[in-house]
């Protein structure tokens, strides 16, 4: 018997270790997962685990030597500038090689490859965009310039040497619980990085919807509703710059196509997380008399972080700054003698084609007259927990893909079907990589010009300063050179003269140099005023922010860092001083409001997005209400067959301040009655009130307050690990506030450069840490100081000789 039992014993054990150690369906072996020498236990980390104080690292030249802050940043000093891009590489894999991987497989269309059928749609609609073609010929220009090849291949060799060290149990807690390993880098990879990126900041269109209401309204309407520069606005150029330029022949709008467009509800469109501020002061407004710098861009707040500190040293560079793990160079930072950041342009790069087919086959379309072949490919798919290869056929016209035939459901909801896309990120040339190399060395305002014929896309609103005294601005990037209005509606994919046929010579995309005013800044608002020549869209972020941002600098005298930190962290609402006291006016008008808790609490709110205002929770939950309640029934933004874009609020303030017997504010839902101004603002508010109340409770401050009601979250790249999130992050701001901090959208870099003729001071976080390995002390380190509108003082180092109290630790890496 007791043999017996000891083979039974040894059955059990062995069909746990057989099912242990095999993947079950998408799931990871949960055996190697377990293992206390080699699973995720591995993956919690001391606060003051040390570098090690050396290492041997195939691929070097000569010595490099690596310190750290006592907040995980690494200050390179390298002999070369090959050795300084593969250390870059090697030390930013150590911190984040899965975030790395995984912006690559987004970009490729391989993260069901990992994640399994949940992912396959989403992969499908990457690959749709031509995201893995972007990324080849990002890659085929970077091979074809000297330097740009010498930085992808040295940063690729350093991920290499990372990744050949690890075993199971250096990998990250995400590839043992997802159940892969990590693959070699290379420069294509660096490019998909960039894909993502060009993605995030230009991959949205609101034509379709825009055609569904022209189709209704026509143009004479859709003119007036939706106008081509609003009512208010503060542009990036000053009103009144003279161009400097002779501008090149603009294409003659030619007839407008009556589009009829297979659209579904829109998820979005307006995408109004994605902005940024970026400002700079002359030296005769700051209290040393040199120029100031400040940068904070507003993404998706994310765990881990999108940036990454550094500082990179070689004979021919000093510089530090922040980059996007898997992008070599510093994007956004500063050296000696200049400083520069970013802010997304937001121009219209993304246009939709109607495809008239000749029959049924689709195997044809029309243009200029004649027939031209529709050409297909088939995309594969290699699907975790699938034994087979699954294919996706995508259909091409010389636009481009036609992103969903008829009978296939869009990804995005928001996606025109029997449409083909034409967007600016697999089709404009540039050498990323060159641009950093050269303003990561820039001296001067010529060095910082000198970059622009290699920015492509994303089109970047670039500010700079200089210790001579310089300022300047230049939205720059490959914008196409367009007809007035081209792709404010669908296109005709049969009408040559609807094509993009050219771009705008990058000298002359605006720009502004030591402006009278002594500052320029910008914050994703038009970039110029209507005597600029060329068209770059027709709605752009709302201007508040901007406005704000400008009358702060315009008052500004003898400015300092904190003056700067302090504009990044402003909770003024500029909208809730424009409509707000007419709002009021109406809502005192209905006696049952006369001792309202809401509307007194609105009345004596001091129009600040403080975390501890409950006023700010009102406001922002009822101007959502409100405009709603005037324009959706106009302009169902909500119906499944044919839904339509609302007017911008500047135009709705704008028609209640001056047009309040517009025949807009009538609801046409209720065909007996004909609502007013005053009705629909005292019912939306009343609404609010009641829509709060359910999801908060009666009004209290515990509930209430902006910075609980709003709930920032800074959750982790892949939804499903919530546990490795941050919820509940306390602070205050909003979508069209100076701090722009929403839910999960926000500033996720500030910067403050202080320039000096012998060494300039620098200031800067963001919303995460150093570390990816959630077990880190240095995973989310820096948020509660970055809700608390604090920055760390930046250790900006000499030379590797330079002693510093801040440094902790150094590495050396020998060949």
């Amino acid at each position: 018997m007791k043999y017996l039992r000891a083979l039974l014993s040894l059955a059990v054990v062995t069909g746990l270790l057989f099912v242990l150690n095999r993947p079950l369906g998408p799931a990871p072996a949960l055996g190697p997962f377990f293992n206390p020498f080699s699973g995720f236990w591995q993956n919690a980390e001391n606060h003051n685990k040390s570098a090690p104080s050396q290492l041997t690292l195939a691929g070097l030249k000569n010595e490099v030597i690596v310190k750290y802050d006592d907040n995980g940043v690494p200050h390179i000093f390298a002999q070369n500038d090959e050795d300084l891009y593969f250390a870059q590489g090697y030390v930013l894999a150590q911190d984040r090689l899965w975030q790395m991987d995984f912006y690559s497989r987004v970009a490729a269309g391989r993260l069901s490859e990992v994640m399994g059928p949940l992912a396959l749609d989403f992969d499908k609609y990457n690959r749709r965009l031509q995201l893995p073609e972007g990324a080849e010929k990002i890659a085929e220009a970077l091979m074809h310039d000297p330097t740009s090849k010498m930085i992808a291949e040295s940063y690729a060799a350093g991920v290499n040497a990372y990744i050949d060290q690890l075993t199971y149990k250096d990998y990250a807690i995400e590839y043992k619980i997802l159940g892969y390993k990590p693959e070699a880098w290379s420069p294509l990879k660096t490019a998909l990085v960039e894909m993502v990126m060009r993605k995030d900041m230009n991959a949205r269109s609101d034509d379709y919807m825009m055609s569904n209401a022209l189709s209704k309204y026509g143009k004479a309407t859709i003119d007036d509703v939706f106008p081509d520069y609003p009512v208010e606005e503060s542009p990036i150029v000053p009103v009144g710059t003279k161009w400097d330029f002779v501008p090149v022949a603009v294409p003659k709008v030619p007839e407008m196509l009556q589009a009829s467009v297979n659209a579904r509800l829109s998820i979005e469109a307006e995408n109004p997380g994605i902005g940024s501020n970026n400002w700079a002061v002359h030296g005769s407004r700051t209290a040393t008399g040199l120029p100031l710098l400040s940068n904070d861009p507003h993404l998706g707040l994310s765990l881990p972080s999108i940036w990454y500190q550094m500082q990179l040293v070689s004979p021919s560079v000093n510089v530090y700054g922040v980059c996007v793990p898997g992008w070599p160079g510093i994007g956004i930072g500063f050296n000696k003698d200049i400083a520069w950041g970013m802010t997304n342009v937001g121009s219209d790069v993304f246009d939709f084609y109607q495809i008239k087919f000749k029959d049924a086959t689709r195997k044809e379309y029309q243009y200029d007259g004649g027939w031209r072949p529709v050409t297909a490919k088939i995309n594969e798919f290699k699907v975790k927990g699938s034994a087979t290869i699954l294919q996706d056929t995508v259909h091409y016209t010389h636009h481009g893909p036609i992103m969903y035939d008829e009978g296939q459901k869009p990804f995005f909801n928001d996606t025109p079907v029997g449409h083909a896309l034409t967007w600016v990120g697999p089709v404009a040339q540039g050498n990323s990589l060159k641009a950093l190399y050269l303003i990561n060395r820039g001296k001067n305002y010529e060095d910082y010009r000198a970059i622009l014929p290699f920015l492509a896309s994303p089109a970047f609103n670039v500010v700079f300063a200089s210790n001579q005294n310089d300022i300047a601005i230049t939205s720059a990037g490959h914008l196409p050179l367009k007809w007035k209005e081209q792709g404010k509606f669908i296109l005709d994919g049969s009408n040559p003269l609807h094509d993009w046929r050219a771009w705008i010579p990058v000298e002359q995309t605006p720009y502004v140099r030591n402006p009278q005013r002594g500052f320029v800044s910008s914050a994703n608002q038009f970039p110029a005023d209507l005597t600029y020549p060329y068209y770059l869209g027709w709605k752009f972020a709302p201007a508040e922010r901007g406005i704000r941002i400008n009358e702060m600098l315009a008052s500004m005298q003898k400015a300092t860092v904190d003056s700067l930190r302090l504009m990044q962290n402003d909770n003024f609402n500029v909208e809730a001083r424009r409509i707000l006291p007419d709002l009021l006016k109406i809502l005192a008008t209905d006696p049952s409001l006369k001792s309202n808790q809401g509307y007194e609490i609105l009345a004596k709110w001091n129009l600040k997005n403080d975390p501890d205002q409950m006023g700010a929770t009102i406001f922002e939950r009822w101007v959502r209400e409100l405009r709603l309640a005037i324009w959706e029934d106009d302009f169902p933004s909500q119906d499944p067959k044919k839904p339509m874009l609302l007017p911008t609020r500047d135009r709705t303030w704008a028609m209640l301040q001056k047009q309040p017997t517009a025949k807009w504010f009538d609801d046409n839902r209720t065909p007996n009655k004909v609502e007013t101004a005053n009705e629909i603002v005292i019912t939306s508010f009343k609404a609010t009130l009641d829509s709060l109340a359910a999801k908060h409770g009666p009004i209290n401050p515990a509930t209430w307050n902006w910075g609980i009601a709003k709930n920032t979250t800074i959750k982790h790249l892949v939804p499903l690990f919530s546990a490795f999130s941050r919820k509940g992050v306390y602070n205050g701001g909003g979508g069209n506030i100076v701090n722009a901090t929403k839910e999960g959208h926000g500033p996720s870099w500030r910067m403050v450069v202080e320039l000096d003729k012998s060494w300039p001071k620098a200031y800067g976080l963001y919303p995460g840490g150093q570390s990816g390995n959630p077990g880190s002390a240095l995973y989310d380190n820096m948020i509660d100081k970055w809700a608390k509108g604090e920055l760390n003082e930046l250790v900006f180092l000499k030379s590797k000789d330079e002693k510093h109290p801040k440094i902790v630790a150094e590495t050396l890496l020998k060949k």
